[in-house]
């Protein structure tokens, strides 16, 4: 009796890991690589034939050419928040050095408030996207950079 049973479980698991775990997987693959191939491949981004980064990571870039990210280390590999709180000194350091970068590189006065992305991470620390506001305070640093007037940079 017990001896049946085994032999029952041990057919339905390996029925069941061939179908769950082989042939789904497969055919949920399969219909992602026809139906929306460039997403399910990561979003990548080609330029000159090479892969160069991802719509959906966030990347540094150098120079005043440049809108800059939300501060991290855009790691695809080590993805997180910290696990500082809102009282840990080294979490108010850090941000209050963020904040004297914010205004020195982009000229900020020093009554205008930061917005909180242009100074804390993500929460997964590769997020790309940047507010509108953030994005405003550096369009004089992008315009002048680039010999643009700063409205073209705000309506782009």
């Amino acid at each position: 009796m017990i001896r049946r049973q085994l032999l029952a479980a041990s057919r339905m698991l390996l029925i069941l890991t061939v179908i769950l775990g082989l042939l789904y997987p497969l055919a949920v693959t399969g219909v992602a690589q026809v139906a929306m191939s460039g997403r399910a491949n990561g979003s990548l981004v080609v330029a000159d034939g090479s892969v160069v980064g991802s719509e959906l990571l966030g990347q540094t870039f150098e120079g005043d050419r440049w809108f800059q990210p939300r501060p991290g280390s855009y790691d695809a590999t080590a993805s997180g928040p910290s696990n500082l709180g809102p009282t840990n000194a080294d979490l108010i350091d850090m941000v209050t050095q963020a904040i004297a970068s914010v205004r020195r590189g982009d000229g900020v006065d020093p009554r205008t408030p930061i917005p909180a992305d242009a100074v804390m991470t993500s929460g997964s620390n590769l997020d790309p996207d940047i507010s509108p506001a953030y994005a405003r305070l550096q369009a004089s640093r992008v315009a002048a950079a680039r010999g643009l007037p700063v409205q073209d940079v705000l309506t782009s």
